[in-house]
């Protein structure tokens, strides 16, 4: 049998209890992912060194090894507002915090304690990895003309591997709202772009443990660096000082929206940025910036809101 890749199906939910299975269900947590990518993560394979009588080596031996998946999700809505999105438990392994409004929204913010986990099952066109104690980090595009597009990378425990059926999926039926009449803004200055991107810069951190039954202990988040980067169109010097803010350091507030349609509008504030780099850009011939930021504000460095 054939395994085609369109064929491929992810199953997320959240943990009560790190690294116990979650048993996610097509039913009820299918999330619609694209370009699906994986390898083994941390992989030991034990050499013999024996000295004796001819050449060659021993067999060598497996000693453990994680899974490590990498996927990107379409930015949309649930439909209804301060319903979480489909992408939610993605999101929370990340290490973002929930926060739901009833009949508002729901924000996802850094967080420095208390991260969830999430039990992923891969279904590789008929073969389930059931992956456990996930966590990892996302980052974000939103590109004009497009559909804002997260891309997480997220390692996990091979808890069991099975030929399985999932059965028919259940996707959300909401249409995600493409990069189009958005609200950006700079400080106070509505520049002109084609594209920003957002980094939550997890580093993840995956220690050994003699007790476990993959040589692994909990898959930890140990440090982010946030970060990103937009392409404002160049300006007089009069109407925004793009190099004087960068060499003093001012933090300026970014902020972005997009959609009409309550329950499918998406919103990244970003309240204290400050420039990293400045580079000189081009977008069919007419000069732009290339603005490298960074976020400070710790748990307040950004929030993403879906209403």
């Amino acid at each position: 049998m054939s395994k085609l890749l369109k064929r491929e199906l992810i199953l997320a939910k959240v943990e009560s209890t790190y690294n116990n299975d979650a048993s996610p269900t097509a039913a009820n947590d299918a999330i619609l992912v694209e370009n699906i990518g994986w390898s083994f993560a941390g992989a030991r394979m034990i050499e013999r060194t024996a000295v004796k009588p001819t050449l060659g080596q021993l067999q060598g031996i497996h000693a453990g090894t994680l899974l490590e998946l990498s996927l990107d999700v379409e930015l949309k809505g649930s439909g209804v507002a301060g319903t979480a999105p489909e992408i939610a438990p993605l999101l929370r392994s990340c290490g973002l915090s929930e926060t739901i409004n009833a009949g508002t929204s729901v924000e996802y913010a850094p967080a420095s304690t208390n991260h969830e986990s999430a039990t992923i099952y891969y279904n590789e066109d008929g073969t389930r990895y059931a992956l456990t104690g996930c966590r990892g980090t996302v980052s974000a595009t939103f590109a004009v003309g497009e559909i804002a597009k997260a891309s997480l990378t997220i390692t996990g425990h091979i808890s069991q591997r099975s030929d399985a059926n999932e059965g028919s999926p259940t996707y959300d039926s909401m249409v995600p709202p493409p990069v189009l009449a958005a609200g950006f803004t700079v400080g106070s200055f509505a520049a002109d772009i084609s594209n920003i991107a957002i980094d939550l810069g997890n580093e993840i951190a995956t220690p050994s443990s003699i007790s476990s039954a993959d040589g692994y202990g909990e898959i930890l988040i140990t440090d982010r660096n946030v970060s990103g980067s937009f392409d404002p169109l160049a300006t007089l010097i009069s109407q925004e000082d793009w190099y004087q803010d960068w060499v003093d350091g001012n933090n300026k507030a970014i902020d972005l929206s997009i959609g009409n349609d309550v329950g499918n509008q998406i919103a990244l504030s970003i309240p204290t940025a400050y420039y990293r780099e400045l580079s000189p850009g081009d977008r069919d011939g007419i000069r732009t910036y290339e603005v490298a930021y960074g976020a400070t504000g710790d748990d307040a460095a950004f929030t993403l809101t879906f209403s």
